[in-house]
């Protein structure tokens, strides 16, 4: 499996946003327990596929939000 990049610039940083929030709501309380956990969890795969740019299950649907030039 050829990890070429399948991810945009636009698609990286709403991940890294979406991330961040997960992360914010679990230290301020509001998600707590195992839903705080599997947030946590979450935001880690998305961090680590923004910062990799490549995104597993994009490769299995066959899904590109990259430019030609920024793969």
């Amino acid at each position: 499996m050829s990890m070429k990049k399948n991810m945009g610039s636009i698609d990286k940083l709403v991940r890294l946003f979406a991330a961040i929030v997960l992360i914010v709501l679990y230290y301020t309380g509001i998600l707590s327990g195992t839903i705080g956990i599997i947030s946590l969890v979450v935001a880690l795969v998305l961090t680590i596929t923004s910062l990799i740019s490549f995104c597993p299950l994009y490769f299995l649907l066959g899904i590109k939000t990259c430019n030609r030039k920024e793969n």
